[in-house]
Parts: C-alpha cells; sequence; structure tokens
C-alpha cells in the first residue's frame, strides 16, 4: 500500500511542476504585458523650487493620461515647485507647469509643454478593484528610472491623512514595493489601465504602501479642467470630535457614538447666519450622519455650494433642525 502512493505521487509530480510553471509564465505575461503598454507614458518629475525658505530640488514620478500632455502626480511631489521638468521614458526632456492641484487627495495635474504627441495611459474603475487582484507599481524609486514592482491589491476601501490632515478616502492598500521617488506612479491593473496614484509607504512597516484610487483622481482630473481647482463647500466653524453619552444617544434617538462639537463660529460665515451656535454638536447634514471633521468634509463637496443643506444638531438635549447656505471653501495655499 505504502509503495502504491509512492508511485502516484512520482506519476503525478511532472504534471504538477508543469502546471506550476505554466501558472508562473501567465503571471509573467500578464506583468511583462502590462509594463510594456503603459511604462511609455511614465515620466520622471523633476522639480525645482522653496521649501521652508531654501532652494530645494525634488522629484518623483507621473502618469502622462492625454496625447497632449496632461500629467497626473501627486500634490506633495510638485508643491512649492518653480520649475518642472518631466523626463520621459525615451530619454526626452520637457518642461512642465501645474494646471491644479489639490492638497486634500495629494493630486496634482500638470501639463507637458510640448507640441508633440506624447504615449499615454487609461484610468480604469477604482470601484472594480478588489483584494487579492495582481497589482504593477511603476515609477522611479530612488532615482532608478522605470522601476517596476508587482504584488496584489491587500484592501480597499482604506483612508489615509494628507500631509495637510485632511483625510483621503477610498484608497487602496497593496504590497507592491514602493519607495522615495514612486510618489505619483501609476499603480497598474493587469488589463493596463490605471487604478491608482502612488502615493505614501508606511514607515518601519514591510509591504504596506497606498495608493490613492483612480476614481478620485478621475474627480480631480475633471474639477481641475473645469475650474483650475477642485471646489469644496464651507460652513465656517471649528470644531472637535466628542462622544455621545449612551443614555443621551438613548434619549434622542441616536444610534452613532460620536459628533462634532462647534468650537468656533466666525462671524459672517454660512452657519453664523444659519443659526449654529458655539456649544451645539452636529450629528447629521443632509441625511447622512456626522461622526467627525471628516464627515463634514467628506459631505460638503462642491455640489453644496450655494444650495441649502439640512444640519441636525445636539442643542441642550434635543435635536434641533437648521438649513445653512454654504460658500466656496478657498483652497489651501
Amino acid at each position: 500500500m505504502q509503495l502504491w502512493r509512492k508511485d502516484r505521487n512520482s506519476a503525478s509530480e511532472p504534471h504538477h511542476k508543469g502546471q506550476d510553471e505554466e501558472l508562473l509564465d501567465a503571471y509573467s505575461s500578464a506583468v511583462v504585458g502590462v509594463v510594456e503598454t503603459v511604462s511609455p507614458s511614465v515620466v520622471h518629475v523633476q522639480v525645482r523650487g522653496a521649501r521652508g525658505g531654501q532652494i530645494a530640488q525634488g522629484s518623483g514620478s507621473g502618469t502622462i493620461l492625454s496625447p497632449d500632455g496632461l500629467v497626473l502626480t501627486n500634490n506633495h511631489v510638485v508643491e512649492g515647485a518653480s520649475a518642472i521638468e518631466l523626463a520621459l521614458a525615451d530619454g526626452r526632456k520637457v518642461g512642465a507647469r501645474i494646471l491644479g492641484r489639490d492638497a486634500d487627495t495629494d493630486i496634482a495635474v500638470l501639463r507637458a509643454e510640448t507640441s508633440e504627441r506624447l504615449p499615454s495611459a487609461h484610468l480604469g474603475n477604482s470601484k472594480r478593484v478588489k483584494p487579492g487582484q495582481i497589482a504593477i507599481a511603476i515609477g522611479n524609486p530612488l532615482g532608478f528610472q522605470s522601476t517596476v514592482t508587482a504584488g496584489i491589491v491587500s484592501a480597499v476601501g482604506r483612508s489615509l491623512r494628507a500631509q495637510n490632515g485632511r483625510l483621503i478616502g477610498d484608497v487602496i492598500q497593496t504590497d507592491a514595493a514602493l519607495n522615495p521617488g514612486n510618489s505619483g506612479g501609476p499603480l497598474v491593473n493587469s488589463r493596463a489601465e490605471v487604478i491608482g496614484v502612488n502615493t505614501a509607504v508606511i514607515m518601519g512597516a514591510q509591504g504596506i504602501c497606498f495608493s490613492v484610487a483612480s476614481n478620485t483622481a478621475q474627480h480631480v482630473l475633471t474639477q481641475v479642467l473645469q475650474h483650475g481647482r477642485v471646489r469644496r463647500a464651507k460652513l465656517g466653524i471649528a470644531g472637535d470630535q466628542v462622544r455621545l453619552p449612551q443614555r443621551l444617544r438613548a434619549q434622542v434617538g441616536l444610534s452613532q457614538e460620536a459628533g462634532v462639537r462647534v468650537v468656533e463660529v466666525q462671524v459672517g460665515s454660512p452657519a453664523h447666519a444659519g443659526g449654529l451656535e458655539p456649544g451645539d454638536v452636529i450629528v447629521g447634514l443632509d441625511e447622512e450622519s456626522v461622526t467627525g471633521i471628516d464627515d463634514i468634509a467628506r459631505i460638503l463637496d462642491g455640489s453644496k455650494i450655494g444650495r441649502r443643506v439640512a444640519v441636525r444638531v445636539l442643542r441642550e438635549g434635543r435635536i434641533a433642525a437648521l438649513e445653512i447656505l454654504p460658500t466656496e471653501r478657498l483652497p489651501d495655499r
């Protein structure tokens, strides 16, 4: 009996080995095909400018999204830039200017200053991204141009703090290796679609990297082309998150555990005109629950500018309903 089992395993070994080689070859072919398709559209972004009162140089990566030279990269790569140069995959170098940038999502849109048609990549739909699928990062880590790393999507729907403190939503987590210089480069799926913009590495962790989802980048791109910036609404308050006591929640019929306490109301602001007062606790905006400052920032997008927003607040132990007419929040400089 033991001999029969040994013979069976021996006979099956070449078959399994062949299957493994076939799978490995298919994986390699997929990665190579994606790299050949997308790499020509990946650029090295070289920046000169002033940061902290001193002349500084920096670099990152970017992706050409249209033949006429629209380039997507990170805001932190080009922030403070006085001159930008793009090194193309074929060795050419061209200048670039900033069309618009959005610190809240760490996305910037550049225009390559050339009349030549450039190779371009295609943005995919990041809502279709699933954990476990192939993720390929292309960029210029540590100055090594056209470097490729591959892995899988580890998770979707993560949140990440931008450098200005705002929360970036719908972030893709991947284990494809990223290093300084990868910032702004594309995260690509097996169909050669850009599904994310590589933006951050968790220092001290192994294989935990993050990319801003392509749908977020597409929204920023559209807004920049239409308005030169991403338009967002504001109330004109300062606030902080507070926990709601269980007894109070039961008394007023709330299931959420936290809200935003208004600390300050700016004079002449939409909040001031709408009757919001220091001490009020905001628990809802336009039928959506508010449990923290980030919820307010997320809900108050460009569609809320100049449109009355229903605000639910806790005031003196009761729910009060207000209406506020938000104005546009000017971008941070």
